[in-house]
């Protein structure tokens, strides 16, 4: 790490600045002044001439500080400060005298920084500056070009990035833009881009959000949610076809090796790189589709809900989000999936049940017979059944022939477990479709796996 620091070539200011560089192993001295015609005519009232003969001036100043050490650890800086405003050829020449007077070579190369102090143009027209004065600055092997981009027209960014292509060496920016005025370049977003296409930047950003952190609390100052790869909502997805499109890629990603090629969609980087989380990729409100809230199961809660059954999902929530007019945490969908299926309250209740297995024949052919004995309400009558079946579900399916329960059949059934050891439960989903065409989901849960079926169809009969 170089200690940098940033001085206008004025004397008394160089003197200062030069006592605080004590100590320190090696240093950059940035020392700036303007060059514009803006800036010439109304700030400092003089020439082209006298204005190169004040940076020169102010090398030599820098030069009558040093010793023969300091020589070795310090290199300089220089800047036409409003580079970007100022006559390329101009620049070019005040730089040359910058750079006679104080010496430079491969070895000991000097920064020449051209800084976008007021971004006036389109991103393609400073990197057409920066590639001119590559190619017109002398002894180009001995020189570092710089870059030092401001974001009065939030292109920032993209100035630096192009000129880079164009033959820049170096960029400055500032974390998070937290420059002069409209910031100065982002250094963050930059070297994020750098990774995203391969490249290292040699900037540790592996726990962004740490960084985040220290930023709001030395500054007071805040993070945008939409700044790219620091801000809270960057890498969280509302919209229902992105939605869809993370959750398959997600999917997908977990059978692959761990070095496999990042390409999830909507997904530019993989978030743990730099040290996010996958908890808020997708998160629920009013315009969020089908499919967001079922992942949210699956991932915070283990619940693995059939494709099918996601659109029943998605109304439920999407209504509720509506009402609540805002973004619903995971505890709240998982709070309307309970009251709405597990919990479900209507028309069917069971008062009593009972199964018992009937030993068949030593056959491994043989299909199993379950007998349902059971008391049950609907629509507030209470009725006594009992029938068998080939398992519990059919059983009990039998058994409520005998009650005015509308007639259906079972067209899906999922069943997965949820939890380890001890404290595994048996979660079933069912799709029951009645004889006018009607279908409904229910799911039940439970640690009695014969329980569980018999359960999801309660719930099914309880949406009608």
């Amino acid at each position: 790490m170089t200690i940098q620091v940033l001085c206008q070539a004025r004397e008394k200011l160089v003197h200062r600045t030069m006592e605080c560089l004590k100590g320190a192993p090696k240093a950059i001295f940035h020392i700036y002044n303007s060059t514009s015609p803006a800036q010439r005519k109304y700030t400092f009232g003089k020439t082209k001439e006298e204005i190169k003969q004040l940076a020169v001036d102010g090398v030599k100043c820098i030069k009558s500080c040093l010793s023969a050490e300091d020589r070795k650890r310090i290199r300089l800086e220089y800047s036409p400060e409003s580079f970007s405003m100022t006559e390329i050829d101009y620049a070019v020449e005040i730089c040359e005298a910058v750079k006679a007077e104080w010496g430079c070579s491969p070895e000991d190369k000097i920064i020449l920084n051209l800084p976008t102090t007021v971004e006036c143009a389109s991103p393609n027209v400073y990197a057409d500056q920066i590639e001119y004065f590559s190619k017109h600055i002398s002894n180009r092997d001995s020189v570092i070009i710089s870059t030092h981009c401001h974001n009065d027209r939030g292109e920032g960014v993209a100035s630096a990035e192009l000129a880079m292509l164009a033959g820049a060496d170096r960029t400055e920016g500032c974390i998070f833009g937290n420059g002069e005025r409209t910031g100065n370049l982002d250094v963050v977003n930059v070297a994020l881009n750098l990774f995203s296409q391969g490249i290292d930047p040699e900037l540790d950003f592996r726990d962004i959000e740490g960084i985040a952190e220290q930023y709001r609390s030395f500054t007071g100052m805040e993070i945008n949610p939409r700044a790219p790869y620091a801000g809270e909502l960057v890498f969280t997805a509302f919209s229902g076809s992105h939605q869809d499109a993370i959750r398959k890629g997600m999917a997908a990603r977990a059978k692959m090796p761990e070095d496999a090629l990042w390409d999830v969609p909507y997904l530019l980087i993989d978030p743990h790189d730099i040290g996010r989380q996958y908890e808020g990729i997708i998160r629920i409100n009013s315009q969020s589709g089908k499919g967001g809230a079922a992942f949210i199961l699956e991932q915070e809660y283990g619940l693995s809900l059939p494709k099918a059954m996601h659109p029943a999902l998605g109304d439920v929530v999407k209504l509720a989000a509506d009402r609540a007019q805002r973004e619903l945490k995971p505890d709240e969908i998982y709070g309307i999936f309970v009251r709405q299926w597990l919990e479900a309250k209507g028309n069917m209740e069971i008062v009593d049940l009972a199964e018992t297995h009937l030993e068949g024949k030593k056959d491994a052919s043989a299909e199993e017979t379950v007998l349902c004995r059971a008391v049950v309400t609907w629509k507030g009558s209470q009725y006594a059944i009992g029938d068998k079946g080939n398992g519990p579900i059919d059983a009990f399916i039998n058994a409520l022939s005998k009650t005015p329960v509308p007639r259906f059949t079972v067209t899906a059934f999922h069943e997965h477990s949820v939890g380890t050891g001890n404290n595994t439960s048996a979660v079933a989903y069912v799709q029951i479709t009645c004889e006018d065409g009607s279908q409904y989901w229910g799911v039940g849960k439970s640690t009695n796996t014969g329980r569980t079926g018999v359960d999801a169809v309660v719930s099914a009969l309880n949406q009608m």
